[in-house]
């Protein structure tokens, strides 16, 4: 067999360089794109309750556990998502890291409230109505995901916000944060889609069309699960990809 010639050979390194191009979107954009996305999903999760479960209470009655999907993904899953990509915007790539850690640091917190939020109204719902908690695969992953989500919030403040933190510790800590960083994003994408799941087929009986027959509500709750697993997707594939990190820099301030 005839070996390929010198422009044959240059046909793949070409298609390849096209290939990675088309997927070179800049960061801007896309974080737009996200953030939009992002956005949709809470309207969305807030439409669901609000014209199919009947709106929000703190009474105690179902309108009380409404807060509940919609606490979850606001906090757990957006918020979380825009805290963990704060690093990779290209403004925080030169000078203090310190406002940006505290921006991080912020974000993060306020989806920690959220969820607590939506823990305690979940809570609250099943003790009113009697109905027991955590015994639902469900359950377990959601409050394990919170139990790994506070211990991230807690370890990070320690190894990164307090100033006598020392340098090794950091050094020793930072690949740890990051991997879990990305798990409690996809264990909390994972949570509130079995979570949409469930309240599905919970809601979807006695005198309402039932689930198997894919009903309106059934259509759009699913594509709200979707639409949360996309989100959370990109948001890990932005964090992994390369030329969106922050330049590690051995200077004092960058470590401040």
């Amino acid at each position: 067999m005839a070996a390929p010639s010198e422009e044959e050979g240059a046909v793949g390194p070409r298609c390849n360089h096209r290939s990675t191009a088309m997927l070179d979107v800049p960061f801007l954009p896309f974080c737009a794109f996200l953030g939009t996305l992002g956005l949709l999903c809470v309207a969305m999760v807030g439409t669901w309750c609000q014209h199919w479960r009947g709106g929000f209470s703190l009474d105690g009655s179902s309108r009380t556990f409404n807060w509940h999907p919609v606490l979850m993904v606001t906090g757990l899953v957006v918020l979380y998502g825009a805290a963990a990509l704060v690093y990779r915007i290209p403004n925080t790539w030169s000078g203090p890291k310190l406002p940006w850690k505290v921006l991080h640091g912020s974000l993060a917190l306020g989806a920690f409230v959220l969820t607590v939020l939506g823990l305690a109204a979940v809570f609250r719902f099943h003790n009113s109505q009697g109905t027991p908690n955590m015994y639902s695969l469900h359950s377990w992953m959601g409050l394990g995901t919170v139990l790994l989500f506070s211990c991230q919030w807690a370890a990070g403040f320690g190894a990164f916000l307090l100033p006598w933190a020392p340098a090794w510790l950091r050094a020793l800590y930072k690949p740890i944060h990051v991997f879990f960083g990305s798990t409690i994003l996809m264990l909390s994408v994972a949570s509130c889609a079995s979570g949409i799941n469930e309240k599905l087929f919970f809601s979807l009986k006695n005198g309402t069309m039932e689930y198997k027959l894919l009903p309106a509500e059934a259509v759009f709750a699913n594509t709200l699960g979707l639409l949360i697993l996309i989100f959370g997707v990109l948001v890990v594939a932005a964090l992994a990809r390369p030329s969106w990190k922050r330049p590690d820099s051995d200077s004092p301030d960058s470590r401040q």
